[in-house]
């Protein structure tokens, strides 16, 4: 059997990728918005813009894949405030064009179309934990773009009968991932206070928030079991349980450096609007999968420290 994942290129990936192998035992077909999509061994790389409608379905028939997962997005809140036009495009539109090249295949492919916790938007302390079945309230566009995605999907899943699976993923993060993302931005600015780089000031956003933070290794496990025993149509949580404060996570980095440092805040990295808690329930992902998260979250804060102290070009 084959596992097509589209949008690979970006930070879950390879992550996703070894995952498949190990636990659905497929050969993997990765595409990207660039030939140099997948830069990691042991998949077949296709370019793809999820655009073009044609081209998705063309791939879609060349290689017949059995499980689908739906990766390709604008994934950051901050650039989705500077560019609101290319999140709806890449994240509705795109979206919109692969449900539709699955609809037209004579076969029913499993599919997973990954969402996010931002979804739920403007939370009452009375709605935490947040069940799948709570009323969304976005509050930025990339939220409200991932929204979309999921009622297009939940339409299409019922109305096509297609077997698309949805999540709400919460924050994930591990070595690799860009520092555009608040605790990779975290552990670089500390990596490049220890050889020198930088002042040694980490200068940071709002750090009263509590977001629910998981290990990206844990994530895919979480993508590989929903795609297997997921229900069609049905949305689920994929986190931890446990929201933690932002400040909580600068304080154990900055307790892991070797080096002295300070925290200032930068009015640049402010947004216009953030949610105060984000916290899911995620009882009905563990009642479908036995899924549940086994990476602490101090030794996911140590790989990424490791990876950015052995990867001194990105610190420049």
């Amino acid at each position: 059997m084959k596992a097509l994942i589209i949008g690979a290129s970006g930070f879950v990936g390879p992550y996703l990728t070894e995952a498949v192998k190990r636990d659905l035992k497929c050969d993997v077909v990765a595409t990207g918005h660039s030939s140099e999509c997948a830069p990691f061994p042991g998949c077949e790389t296709r370019k793809l813009d999820i655009m073009d409608n044609a081209a998705v379905f063309s791939l879609l028939q060349d290689e017949h894949p059995y499980y689908i997962f739906h990766l390709a997005a604008q994934s950051s809140v901050s650039r989705s405030w500077k560019d609101p036009a290319f999140t709806v495009n890449v994240n509705i539109k795109g979206a919109l064009s692969v449900l539709d090249a699955i609809r037209a295949l004579e076969y029913k492919p499993k599919v997973l179309m990954v969402g996010s916790g931002e979804e739920y938007g403007h939370i009452k302390p009375e709605d935490i934990p947040i069940k799948e079945g709570q009323f969304l309230r976005p509050g930025n566009i990339y939220a409200a773009t991932k929204a979309g995605q999921n009622m297009m999907s939940s339409v299409y899943a019922n109305a096509y009968g297609m077997h698309l699976v949805m999540t709400r993923s919460f924050n994930h993060m591990g070595p690799g991932q860009s520092p555009v993302f608040v605790v990779s931005d975290f552990c670089r600015q500390a990596v490049r206070i220890e050889k020198g780089f930088q002042e040694p000031v980490i200068y940071v956003g709002n750090l009263d928030a509590k977001r629910d933070f998981t290990d990206v290794r844990d994530m895919v496990s979480a993508y590989t079991a929903l795609i297997q025993f997921g229900v069609p149509g049905e949305t689920y949580n994929v986190g931890t349980g446990k929201a933690v404060p932002i400040k909580e996570i600068l304080t154990r980095i900055i307790e892991k450096s070797s080096a002295d440092i300070k925290v200032e805040v930068d009015e640049k990295k402010l947004r216009p609007v953030d949610i105060p808690v984000i916290e899911p329930d995620i009882s009905k992902l563990y009642k479908a999968t036995g899924w549940k998260p086994v990476i602490e979250l101090d030794r996911t804060l140590e790989n990424m420290l490791e990876y950015y102290r052995s990867h001194e070009e990105l610190l420049r």
